[in-house]
């Protein structure tokens, strides 16, 4: 390739180049949706082997997700700097390394390390693939195809991740969880170098915010650190007063940061003046957090209640993540005709009669009775919700904002995730008994949905062409 075509907007490339190049985006991108849930089945053997106490045993995941959600805005400003080829090979290499350290980790705290190190590498992968994509897919009909496609990678990763943590817990050890990461990354980190080229986006003047960055991903952690705290020191501890009011002091100066302070900041405010934007965030947040809580509590009260070993227990997902996956696709080809708001709602309310049915879960619960229906109606909905969120979060916004809307979704599911698992397992950790305390999370999760159906309502409905 020339220096001519590298650094000005590319030809078509043949149909084989661009097939590669989507399957190395979606496979980057499955690996970092997956490493959201693929520890959930390991976390009693992790705990085990690394002496966690339960508090400090959510951190295996929110680690991850809270440097992945906080540092999204920022990865998705690091293409535009550096290029979206070194930024897409740098985030790769970021996410495999870290993979190596989490699989070889001696300690809690080195693990917990790992997987906020495998967070920040996330942040510069998840973006910089919407970047590639974008830029080589460049007609609606390719780039609606290739949108397509990733989008239900996205939807399958989280319930296939508990599969595949189970199945590698179970048959070779907790620790090729993230072992597996690196022999994935290391063919991706070949193929990218062959297939993906810079292009000249026209924004290469602008500065990082990196204040804006760190103060979001701070103010964050802070906000979690006190809410996980509330188990040991009560609410209205020093403890956990210091940290929730230093989690709102950092987050107050993020937003005066964006307003004021920041040249190029990383969320301009004035995206909120949309009500299509608001509300899309509102519903992905609290989906995000009963998500999240249902991986999470679901696979306690499999493995520690029911007796499900790791294998037993990723296997019990594959229904769900079945009914994710053909929901997503099939909700992505009724959009055009149904609009946005009427997926959201109608998935919402599967998802919270999902999950209440599986706050009914019992000691004495079977697979069949219990658990198969309510996690493929959960399927059917988070499908609906996925597929459709990101359509009603740009619908109206012009070109240049609407990637930042995108990034903007993904790191409010990623925040909505990380702040309501907390809050639910500190919760739980205040019921009778450890099983009450996972379906009582259940249940809030459930309640989480329904509340969220208000701000769906204020989705964009029926496209004008559909509704005439």
């Amino acid at each position: 390739m020339t220096s001519e075509t590298s650094t000005s907007s590319p030809p078509a490339p043949a149909r084989q180049a661009t097939g590669l190049i989507l399957a190395v985006c979606c496979a980057a991108q499955f690996m970092v949706v997956l490493d959201v849930s693929i520890v959930n089945v390991a976390l009693p053997t992790i705990r085990t082997s690394l002496g966690f106490d339960a508090p400090g045993l959510q951190w295996v995941v929110n680690a991850y997700t809270i440097a992945f959600a906080g540092f999204l805005l920022l990865g998705g400003r690091l293409a535009d700097l550096f290029g979206r080829r070194r930024t897409f090979l740098t985030g790769i290499a970021v996410f495999t390394a870290a993979s190596l350290l989490g699989g070889l980790a001696n300690s809690a705290t080195l693990l917990v390390v790992a997987r906020a190190i495998q967070g920040l590498g996330a942040a510069v992968v998840a973006p910089a693939t919407l970047t590639v994509l974008a830029t080589t897919f460049t007609t609606p009909e390719t780039r609606a195809r290739a949108f397509g496609i990733w989008g239900g990678v996205v939807g399958a990763g989280g319930a296939v991740g508990s599969l595949a943590g189970g199945l590698l817990t179970g048959l070779l050890s907790w620790r090729w969880i993230l072992f597996i990461n690196v022999p994935i990354g290391v063919v991706l980190l070949v193929l990218a170098a062959r297939v993906v080229s810079d292009v000249d986006t026209g924004r290469r003047g602008r500065t990082l915010d990196v204040w804006g960055g760190l103060s979001a991903t701070v103010g964050v952690m802070a906000l979690v650190y006190g809410i996980v705290g509330t188990e040991a020191h009560g609410w209205a501890s020093v403890h956990t007063l210091v940290a929730l009011g230093g989690g709102v002091v950092v987050l107050a100066f993020f937003v005066l940061d964006q307003a004021r302070l920041a040249k190029d900041p990383l969320l301009p405010l004035s995206i909120f003046r949309h009500r299509n934007v608001v509300a899309a965030n509102l519903v992905v947040f609290a989906s995000g957090a009963a998500l999240f809580a249902m991986f999470y509590f679901l696979t306690l009260f499999l493995q520690q209640v029911l007796g499900y070993g790791p294998v037993a227990a990723g296997l019990a997902y594959l229904p769900l993540a079945a009914a994710l996956t053909v929901s997503a696709r099939g909700s992505a080809k009724l959009l055009p005709k149904w609009g946005p708001r009427t997926l959201l709602l109608g998935g919402l309310a599967l998802t919270a009669i999902g999950l209440g049915w599986l706050a009914l879960l019992t000691t004495t619960s079977t697979f069949a009775g219990g658990v198969l229906g309510p996690t493929v109606v959960v399927g059917i909905g988070q499908g609906a919700v996925m597929a459709s969120a990101t359509m009603a979060g740009t619908a109206g916004l012009p070109m240049n904002q609407a990637g930042l809307a995108s990034g903007l979704i993904n790191a409010t599911r990623q925040l909505g995730g990380a702040i309501g698992l907390a809050a639910l397992a500190a919760v739980a950790a205040g019921a009778r008994s450890p099983e009450s305390g996972y379906v009582l999370a259940l249940a809030i999760a459930a309640i989480i949905a329904v509340v969220a159906l208000a701000a769906a309502a204020a989705a964009p409905g029926k496209p004008r062409s559909a509704a005439g």
